[in-house]
């Protein structure tokens, strides 16, 4: 009977640190000490989405309204990076050590309900952040996600938002959307049920393809922060040729330029 039983979840200790992650098997919440993150003033060329998600994150910290948020678009542009930088802003200027921040897997999504229950009844308010969220074919944990979000007889409670990064606007593939309207008998009700997931999300962020001059800003704001003695002619070229040897410029491709100026100099970043 143990094995089929599944587990008391255990109370979460929320004054041990300000980021989780939700343990599924356990149905535990592990504290987080040291959490990988950057400072909110390094993260460039999204001003206008930065301001936004940071002004969602201040509302709910501060006990008003707030919306759920995805932030897709293009990969390396500081989607996941924005969601933890935020945060801690949020929570420094507030202040009051209620604030907390939760990843969940994306393949915990279906136990979703379970975690929302441990954190309804409690004094502080968390932002639920799953990175890289994304569906494929004949997968409908989907659901369990729409129901937690905004459907369900208890719906989402108010101490909680879900913050979600993806490379897809609607979180599905485009040819399983399509798929649904060719083969269903209703192909309109059908392609419904898979898009709305997006709507339970008040706020989409759209990131995109940086251009050369946010991608040298970003460079640039690294090397600065980290003190980095390298002449600016030549730090701008070496980041172009990097960035060509990646076939890409974004935020990540110039933080991964940064530690390797970083490496060579014998510096340590952090």
């Amino acid at each position: 009977m143990e094995k089929i039983v599944p587990p008391t979840p255990q109370a979460p200790e929320f004054g041990a640190a300000d980021c989780f992650v939700w343990n599924a098997d356990s149905l535990a919440l592990d504290p987080v000490t040291r959490v990988s993150r950057i400072g909110i003033d390094l993260i460039r060329g999204v001003d206008r989405v930065r301001d936004i998600l940071l002004d969602n994150t201040l509302r709910f910290a501060s006990g008003a309204a707030a919306n759920n948020v995805l932030l897709w678009g293009a990969r390396g542009m500081g989607k996941s990076s924005l969601v933890k930088a935020a945060h801690a802003d949020a929570a420094g200027r507030v202040g009051d050590d209620t604030l907390k921040l939760i990843e969940i897997h994306r393949e915990d999504i279906d136990t979703l309900p379970r975690l929302l229950g441990l954190l309804k009844d409690t004094p502080f308010r968390f932002i639920l952040f799953c990175d890289d969220l994304s569906f494929d074919h004949d997968d409908t944990s989907y659901k369990s996600l729409k129901a937690a979000l905004e459907g369900g007889v208890e719906g989402r409670p108010e101490n909680v938002v879900f913050y979600a990064t993806s490379n897809r606007r609607h979180l599905l593939p485009r040819d399983m959307i399509e798929n649904e309207r060719s083969t269903a008998i209703n192909p309109s009700e059908a392609v419904e049920e898979k898009v709305s997931l997006s709507d339970r999300f008040g706020l989409w962020l759209g990131f995109h393809k940086c251009s050369q001059d946010d991608y040298l800003a970003m460079v640039d704001g690294y090397a600065a922060h980290f003190d980095l003695a390298v002449e600016r002619d030549k730090l701008h070229r070496d980041a172009l040729e990097w960035a060509t040897t990646r076939g890409a410029r974004s935020g990540r491709v110039a933080w991964q330029f940064i530690q390797d100026v970083a490496g060579r100099l014998g510096r340590r970043l952090g």
